[in-house]
């Protein structure tokens, strides 16, 4: 058998994940039509990834996100989208390049695509690289100006600590339907 220098697998792998940004893109226009909703599984390690601290520690490898009810923001750009999700109560934004998705699926029609992530012809800019390093830098200093000052409110009795971080509004349940993370091979066929 010869060699496959034209590399189809990759050149497929990159016109379904266009398929996936211009399903995306519609939903950011129109929304959601119907019944339609996408579980969409990526790795959180890969290039480009941008998610919070929190979102790492709690999913170091792979996440998936639903796309139904509850989002907003939904930004499609060249290489990656942008989601507005609530975690817990907790609203975060994630950014996810193309590159980085490894599943794609929609149960109201049985419609599924998997694929290797980082397996792409496409480079990730080297701005879009940046741009997200410079993110994680400036997140991380935030973080540690909040624990700081929280370090400073521990001389403060708990329920005033309290009434100085709560926001009015803020959902203080857990579970509050927002963002929902599941395995995607929960809604895979058993073969």
């Amino acid at each position: 058998m010869s060699e496959d220098l034209l590399r189809y697998d990759i050149l497929i792998q990159d016109a379904l994940r266009g398929a996936v940004k211009k399903i995306l893109a519609e939903v950011g226009r129109t929304g959601l039509p119907g019944d339609h909703h996408f579980y969409i599984a990526f790795e959180t390690t890969a290039p480009g990834v941008k998610i919070s601290q929190r979102l790492k520690e709690r999913y170091p490898q792979e996440m998936t996100i639903v796309l139904q009810h509850q989002f907003w923001d939904l930004a499609i750009g060249e290489h990656a989208f942008e989601v507005g999700l609530s975690f817990g109560g907790v609203p975060e934004k994630l950014l996810v390049p193309f590159s980085a998705i490894k599943g794609f699926f929609d149960p109201s029609v049985q419609f599924a695509l998997e694929f290797d992530p980082g397996k792409t012809a496409e480079e990730l800019p080297e701005d879009l690289l940046e741009a997200v390093e410079e993110l994680a830098k400036a997140e991380q200093e935030t973080t540690e100006k909040l624990m700081t000052a929280d370090n400073k409110q521990d001389d403060v009795p708990a329920v005033e600590a309290e009434k100085k971080t709560k926001k009015p509004d803020q959902d203080t349940e857990d579970g509050d339907g927002g963002g929902e993370v599941v395995s995607l091979d929960a809604f895979r066929k058993k073969t």
